[in-house]
């Protein structure tokens, strides 16, 4: 038959068994071989019933994305066609559905006319979270089954539902008793269907999806989530599906579908979140790693420091089932830490992620210490204390005192010199960076800094635990900042500099949140605490680069005691969670430009956005050259869910590309002639930048 099905016939039913693993991908060529697989059963006289399963339990995980936004995601046969072809077929035909069934994989199911599922199967229609629409049948053959608002609710949010739920909810006609009996009990039911002569497709439950809705549902839904929805054109799409699937019939609703998926795919937004989809997938990839390479077992983890990060970083292990020691000097700093832990997780009792029970089994694996001793058995250790190397070289050399051969030791620095402190003690191929993003319990972002003598295994063990305690990790090497902290230096120099040329804190923020970013530069400063960020620069003035302008603000602010949104002013003025412009700023702003000799204009938006963000991806580019960074890609991670980059303008590398790389050298070429001295020091393009150019390359890679 193929190598992409298993065909059957038992007891007059045709069984066909979908085989390619991993996750049953509906590619080109698995199109065709379940098609035809289907029309050899629909022909075949002694076929009375038809049951679609996974060969190897699961289902299908839904289309080829690797085909999206090429000639083979709608070569014959196209998924739909395909789709549309299984639901025509005149004999009962049964989706068993085991472990998965998401997008194209449900569409699939829903094309069947019965279904049933194992009790640990999650389905749902994700294409949402890749900037896409159901485009095969889900955003019309869902809401026939289950009503529109219940078929749009679920298609909106991406939410994977399990088989108990997709079973009340009218997906599934069934729930069989176990993984092992599913595909005996969908024997069983098509025996029972055979027997009882039922139609190849049983009456639709919702043949008018909106009729317990008002007229102007989707007007009035439209209207409520727009301030939600911002420049998002996926959900805008979704709703046009779902409103098509109350108006017209299912062949004319499934013509818009199409026509709308084929918009979404073609659409900026969706190109930027389908790179981020494999960028993630390859940023686990390490080039000089063999992916058979033993692993150090981690089964006790230790955190030194039980403040903000500290704790947070506890949370994930535990959160994990793995036991942690949390040590600190003082008693009374260690029962904050611990007491703060508790307070987090009763938080998530309150909003009913957790229960009492939950937490008290993730609170006894949780110990505290104030005594080094006790870390002894640790597998990996991670400090996480204040943010000075003569103070994480101390711990350090105590930890290689007492921790066992073998035991794993992070720093959790966020810009200090990984090989500086391995290098302090005498074991220097033990040592990581583990750069957790805060809060640590909540961020997704784990930069995994590489010194020159980290051990290959020490790198392979921490990108596992890393993915066992929900992390998207990055690997990067040794640099000030490594990735994410060394790029915000030229972004924010930048933002500083137009603040002493003219512009304001809101309109740089305005700028920049105008693009998609989750924050301004100077909102986010203002988060953080000016106070912090100085007491950084102070720690690292002979490490970071700088300039007067770019630490002269930032200074004085610190020096008038405006912390930020702490103290209630910093770049702006809080009240309460309010924020306001401060005119005190702007005159500040003033008196340094005077005593530094810098002219004052006015300047507009575009000048703003090319400044910042050209700087930032020159930077990223620069990375990449220096082999910091592996893969521009790991560049657009780790601003996206570290620093609020929007994913729909796929991370900067990706968004240099949208705009052009020479457009971009332009850009820099310009400002460095135009600004004078200070653009002939600062804007100077990164030699990979003017060789891509130069060799009429339009995508960022090393070579």
């Amino acid at each position: 038959m193929s190598d992409l099905i298993h065909y059957c016939l038992e007891d007059g039913m045709a069984l066909i068994g979908l085989c390619r693993p991993p996750v049953n991908a509906l590619s080109q060529r698995m199109r065709v071989a379940i098609l035809s697989a289907c029309e050899r059963a629909a022909a075949d006289t002694e076929v009375k019933a038809i049951i679609l399963h996974g060969v190897h339990g699961l289902f299908c995980a839904g289309a080829d994305i690797a085909e999206f936004g090429t000639d083979a995601a709608f070569a014959e046969p196209s998924l739909p066609d395909t789709l549309m072809r299984i639901s025509e077929i005149d004999k009962p035909v049964i989706a068993a559905i085991g472990k998965l069934a998401l997008g194209g994989g449900l569409e699939l199911a829903l094309a069947c006319g019965y279904r049933i599922g194992e009790p640990g199967a999650r389905l749902g229609l994700p294409e949402i979270n890749l900037g896409l629409i159901p485009g095969a049948g889900g955003t019309q053959r869902l809401p026939r089954l289950i009503g529109a608002e219940s078929a749009l609710n679920l298609i909106l949010s991406g939410e994977q539902v399990d088989a108990e739920r997709a079973r009340l909810l009218g997906i599934l006609d069934r729930v069989a008793d176990n993984a092992e009996s599913l595909l005996d009990e969908a024997q069983a039911y098509g025996r029972e269907l055979i027997g009882a002569a039922a139609p190849a497709r049983p009456a639709e439950q919702c043949p008018k999806p909106a009729s317990d809705l008002p007229e102007d549902f989707f007007s009035r839904f439209r209207e409520s989530q727009e301030p939600l929805w911002k420049k998002r054109l996926a959900p805008r799409l979704v709703t046009s599906a779902l409103e098509a699937a109350c108006l017209l019939t299912l062949k004319e609703g499934l013509a818009r579908e199409l026509a709308l998926f084929q918009q979404a795919e073609a659409s900026t937004q969706s190109q930027a979140l389908r790179h981020l989809f494999f960028a993630e997938r390859e940023a686990g990839r390490i080039p000089d790693i063999p992916a058979d390479l033993p692993l150090r077992s981690i089964r006790k983890v230790a955190v030194i420091g039980a403040g903000t990060m500290g704790g947070g970083i506890a949370m994930n292990f535990v959160n994990a089932g793995i036991p942690v020691a949390l040590l600190e000097q003082q008693s009374a700093a260690l029962d904050r830490g611990l007491t703060q832990i508790r307070n987090n997780y009763e938080i998530s009792v309150k909003r009913g992620k957790l229960t009492t029970a939950q937490v008290e089994a993730r609170m006894e694996l949780l110990y505290g210490t104030l005594d080094y001793a006790d870390l002894a058995d640790a597998d990996l250790v991670i400090e996480a204390v204040f943010e000075k190397m003569e103070i994480k070289q101390q711990v350090f050399q105590t930890l290689d005192q007492v921790c066992k051969p073998g035991a794993i030791l992070a720093t959790n620095t966020s810009s200090l010199d990984v090989d500086a402190i391995a290098m302090s003690i005498s074991r220097p191929q033990d040592v990581i960076g583990l750069h957790f993003f805060s809060p640590a319990n909540v961020m997704r972002l784990l930069e995994v800094v590489r010194g020159k003598a980290t051990a290959p295994d020490v790198l392979a063990t921490t990108m596992q635990i890393a993915k066992r305690i929900g992390k998207l990790a990055v690997v990067s090497g040794v640099c000030f900042g490594f990735i994410g902290n060394r790029m915000l230096e030229p972004y924010s120099r930048e933002a500083h500099r137009l603040l002493l040329e003219g512009a304001t804190p809101a309109q740089v923020d305005q700028v920049l949140t105008g693009v998609g970013l989750n924050m301004g530069i100077f909102s986010m400063q203002d988060l953080a605490g000016v106070d912090v960020l100085y007491l950084i620069r102070q720690a690292n003035r002979t490490a970071s680069v700088h300039d007067e302008s770019y630490c002269r603000m930032g200074d004085e602010l610190y020096a008038l005691q405006r912390y930020g949104q702490k103290s209630g002013r910093g770049f702006y003025r809080y009240e309460g969670r309010d924020r306001r412009e401060d005119p005190e700023v702007v005159a500040l702003a003033e008196r340094l430009s005077s005593e530094l000799g810098i002219s004052r204009r006015a300047i507009d938006d575009q000048e703003i956005h090319d400044r910042c963000l050209f700087m930032l991806i020159n930077e990223g580019i620069q990375l990449l050259d220096e082999g910091i960074a592996l893969r521009a890609s790991d560049i657009d991670l780790v601003w996206i869910n570290g620093y609020g980059f929007p994913a729909l303008l796929g991370g900067p590398m990706h968004y240099a590309e949208q705009i052009g790389l020479a457009s971009v050298l332009a850009g820099i070429q310009r400002y460095r002639s135009e600004l004078g001295a200070y653009g002939e020091m600062w804007f100077k393009p990164a030699p990979l930048l003017e060789r891509l150019v130069a060799a009429g390359k339009t995508h960022i890679e090393r070579f």
